[in-house]
């Protein structure tokens, strides 16, 4: 052979591997931003759709849980219908702005982190490409839901705030920061953390692991891949109705520790909290204050969530696969 190779070896030249190395590396680069960028996206629409359907139910639950007194004498119907006399239709969604400011990026990283820990925990048990068991189901749903309270936290306390406060104390999301900074200090910002992400591991991890499983089993039992967007619904309705139910007395006193500063209180911790709203209301009257309307704006919210990131997922990869085809 006139190249200088002999027989049965190859010939790796420079130019010979540049275009491996080329073609390949950057398009499986590409198909992994691609789909993280998916997973961001379809988890903020999940999440704006899901709190504006919902926003009037939860201001509602929002005033039921940072206020005692009065409050323990009226159905949550009444507050709505008297919010809607006092202060006009669209100030049930009063507040909403600051939803959608928090909501959005939490929506969008807690999606994209469930995707993203599944895929790290499917690699670490050995489960590539199939469903997780059930507890690294349950420990990906937590750290999602953990990931995105961490990063987004100020602004759920912002939302409390303009939820429970009258408009003409705040007049918008950048006026909430500068008065509790300048009023409270920044630390304020973080008032009732710990029991946020005390709240958020059980929260998120059982609505991620029922959503999977009631997935996994209608799988298994139907024979079809995918639920039908009805079965979506039922299945995320199911998940909220037992996630919101299972940390609903955190969130009770997170709602305390945020809004205690324009309401009159000084809440120092988790336990003094608690022990202060079951002295003045009572264990149930108080630690569940308000349960029963999030059984109804519950899985609401989180059926429409998950169906919403689902069927937004599965028409992105459609639409980038007919863009691939035309190409």
């Amino acid at each position: 052979m006139g190249n200088g190779v002999k027989e049965g070896q190859v010939d790796f030249k420079q130019q010979d591997v540049e275009p491996v190395i080329s073609t390949h590396l950057p398009s499986e680069g590409n198909q992994e931003k691609k789909k993280v960028l998916n997973s961001l996206m379809s988890g903020a629409l999940a999440g704006a759709v899901a709190k504006t359907a919902v926003a009037p139910l939860d201001r509602t639950k929002i005033m039921f849980q940072g206020e005692s007194r009065w409050l323990l004498q009226n159905a949550p119907y009444r507050l709505i219908y008297r919010t809607y006399l006092n202060e006009g239709f669209w100030s049930l969604w009063r507040g909403n702005s600051a939803t959608m400011v928090r909501v959005i990026p939490y929506a969008a990283i807690q999606f994209c982190a469930h995707e993203e820990y599944k895929q790290l925990l499917g690699s670490y048990y050995g489960f590539q490409g199939k469903a997780l068991t059930p507890f690294p189901r349950f420990i990906a749903g937590s750290l999602a839901g953990t990931t995105a309270a961490m990063l987004t936290y100020p602004l759920d306390m912002v939302r409390a705030r303009m939820a429970v406060t009258p408009k003409e104390m705040y007049s918008n999301i950048v006026h909430v920061f500068i008065r509790i900074s300048r009023e409270e200090g920044l630390k304020t910002l973080y008032r009732g953390f710990t029991p946020t992400i005390l709240g958020v591991i059980p929260y998120a991890g059982l609505s991620f692991f029922t959503y999977e499983t009631l997935k996994k089993l209608h799988a298994d039992h139907s024979g079809k891949l995918q639920p039908s967007p009805p079965e979506r619904l039922l299945f995320g309705a199911c998940a909220g109705l037992i996630g919101q139910s299972a940390s609903y007395p955190l969130d009770v006193v997170r709602r305390r520790m945020q809004t205690a500063g324009v309401m009159g209180h000084t809440y120092s911790s988790i336990l003094l909290t608690m022990q202060e709203i079951i002295r003045e209301e009572g264990l149930i009257r108080g630690l569940y204050k308000g349960l029963s309307m999030n059984w109804v704006k519950g899985p609401i919210a989180v059926g429409i969530s998950f169906t919403t990131f689902d069927l937004t997922q599965i028409l992105l990869r459609k639409l980038q696969h007919s863009t691939n085809v035309e190409r």
